[in-house]
């Protein structure tokens, strides 16, 4: 985790006044707090046990003695709605925790509302409510707190290390964005300089010490060397310019003069410098807003201010809706709104500075990535139809235009550049061009299982990527179909890729492979069934010679196994079929050349 200490000026302030810094260790002298002013104090002991001996308070636990360890009280009073936070800067080598109560009454605290109380392992800068100021996701933040008018609070902070260089308080939150001057109620100070002061160093601190009665007033400032004089002045009223204590001397007539004190401290105010346009491809690629601190700062020092992008002048000068420091750019151009905040204090910050970003259009490829090139088309054209004339192009063949012929397959890569200066945005798109040839039926089997059960299988000269189809089914991966009904039937082969297809018409028909013509009544007669389904059909039987036998003429009662009335012998028997197809012509059924068995 990042270091952020507090400021050397801070530091050596703190030192300077420890005597005269507002802390009280002791709840019923809480300090009080108004405006959104830090409240800069260092710790050294411990009071009067608040707790009266408990040995735990929401996180905070008793240590060596009481809960209090090296304790500062505070007190403040909400007196406008909103969200509420605050931020406690100090030491990263230092152990700070806090307790936040909603009350005023010391002697009945209750639970706190909010407490933190972790060791500082990870050398934290902030311990708070609210979001850490430098951005980091830090575990010794609690969450923001909702406010309403009149509600009151002590704040403890605790220091549980030996070292002890002090501390702030700087609020944050909604509240303060609304109601600046008004978020805390500041009727709750009784002193007649009021709180603390931090202030931006280009900004002039009024002290206002009018008593209705005076007679004179002094002024003194001690800036390291004790409080001394401040020749001159005697109004009631006192311009600042330099960090320190500040007395004053109020001189009334019955000697009941009044003396009050406050401290001053000027917080430095950043000034942004110019910063550098970006260029950045659209490509999801995210330019690095880490890097542009450094020409933000100049030579500012990182660890006292703090560089944020905004997307309007607005939220640059709210401080809120940061962009992220890796940001993507969306758009070919972007005002980016830069403001820079004092840590110490981010009521100091500079706004004033943009830069721009552009993005460069990454070229946007559309063809085909995959392309079939068909046995009788031997090249295929592959590649961006229309080209841009302010990108350039090159395949990974070599070629440097946008489209390319080629007649091998293969993957072929199109590498599209759009140079704008320095910065090339590259798109990559890659084709794959694959050969396909048309189908072509070899041949066709049927194969009849009994006179019900039939499977036709369909070959191919070639594998390929094809898709086999019966009449007008669906498309199947393979060329097997079962038990398909009688009748004509189309078988269509199709290449999947759109190279062709092949088409073969059959007829399937229904046959017992055998038939015992002895007279028993059972399987007397040879008949084809299903032979309704065609038009004029006709069966002829031949033997193994090719003589003609018998003709079965329509759905005929069959044939029984004689010749001229004379029985022939046991032998196998060859049949063929013709019909009138659909397109009225008299045909032989394609693949219907089947045998069939006579037993006696």
């Amino acid at each position: 985790m990042t270091k952020y200490g507090i400021t050397i000026f801070l530091i050596s302030l703190l030192c300077f006044f420890t005597s005269f810094a507002q802390v009280s260790a002791d709840c019923a002298n809480a300090v009080p707090i108004c405006y959104n002013t830090p409240v800069n104090g260092g710790t050294n002991g411990y009071g009067i046990d608040d707790f009266n001996g408990a040995s735990i308070s929401g996180c905070i636990t008793q240590g060596s003695g009481t809960i209090e360890t090296n304790s500062a009280w505070y007190k403040f009073k909400i007196g406008e709605i909103g969200q509420l936070g605050f931020n406690i800067g100090f030491d990263s080598n230092e152990d700070w925790d806090f307790a936040l109560y909603r009350t005023n009454d010391c002697s009945s605290l209750g639970e706190p509302v909010r407490c933190n109380y972790f060791d500082n392992s990870d050398d934290s800068s902030y311990i708070g409510v609210g979001e850490d100021p430098t951005g980091l996701d830090n575990i010794q933040y609690d969450d923001w707190l909702d406010v309403e008018p009149g509600e009151e609070y002590l704040l403890m902070i605790n220091n549980f290390s030996n070292n002890n260089s002090g501390f702030s308080i700087q609020f944050s939150g909604n509240i303060f964005v609304e109601f600046p001057n008004s978020a805390l109620d500041c009727d709750i100070i009784d002193n007649l300089l009021g709180p603390p002061v931090i202030a931006c160093d280009n900004e002039t601190v009024i002290l206002d010490a009018t008593t209705t009665d005076a007679l004179d007033y002094e002024w003194y400032l001690d800036a390291g060397a004790g409080f001394q004089l401040i020749p001159g002045e005697n109004d009631p009223q006192l311009s600042i310019a330099v960090s320190g204590m500040y007395r004053v001397l109020v001189i009334r007539p019955l000697g009941n003069n009044l003396i009050s004190e406050t401290q001053v401290a000027y917080a430095p105010s950043p000034e942004t410098f110019p910063l550098e346009n970006e260029t950045a491809c659209l490509d999801g690629t995210a330019i690095d807003f880490n890097v542009k601190d450094a020409e933000a700062l100049g030579s500012q020092s990182p660890l006292e201010f703090r560089v944020s992008y905004h997307d309007s002048f607005e939220d640059a000068f709210d401080g809120t809706n940061a962009l992220s420091k890796e940001f993507i750019p969306l758009q070919e151009a972007q005002t980016i709104y830069v403001r820079t905040t004092s840590l110490e204090n981010s009521m100091c910050f500079d706004a004033s500075e943009t830069f721009e970003v552009n993005g460069i259009e990454l070229p946007f490829l559309d063809f085909d990535t995959e392309v079939f090139i068909c046995g009788d088309e031997p090249v295929v054209t592959i590649g961006q139809r229309i080209p841009n004339s302010d990108f350039s192009y090159e395949w990974s063949s070599g070629q440097t235009s946008s489209l390319i012929t080629v007649a091998e397959p293969g993957v072929y890569t199109l590498s599209v550049t759009n140079t704008q200066g320095l910065i090339q945005c590259i798109t990559v798109r890659s084709v794959t061009v694959v050969f396909s040839s048309p189908p072509v039926i070899s041949d066709i089997t049927i194969e009849y299982e009994d006179d019900a059960s039939n499977v036709v299988s369909v070959y191919v000269e070639e594998e390929g990527d094809f898709q086999y189809q019966i009449d007008n089914d669906i498309p199947q991966g393979n060329g097997v179909f079962n038990n398909l009904f009688p009748g004509e039937h189309t078988i269509t082969v199709s290449d999947i890729n759109g190279c062709g297809s092949d088409t073969r018409d059959i007829v399937v028909v229904g046959f017992p492979k055998f038939f015992t013509p002895n007279g028993d009544n059972v399987n007397d007669t040879w008949k084809v069934d299903g032979l309704s389904a065609l038009d004029n059909p006709v069966i002829t039987i031949y033997d193994r010679y090719g003589k003609l036998l018998y003709q079965i003429i329509n759905d005929s009662s069959g044939w029984n196994g004689t010749l001229n009335g004379s029985l022939l012998p046991e032998s196998d028997y060859w049949f063929k079929l013709s019909y009138t197809n659909s397109l009225g012509e008299n045909t032989s059924a394609s693949f219907i050349n089947n045998h069939f068995t006579l037993k006696r």
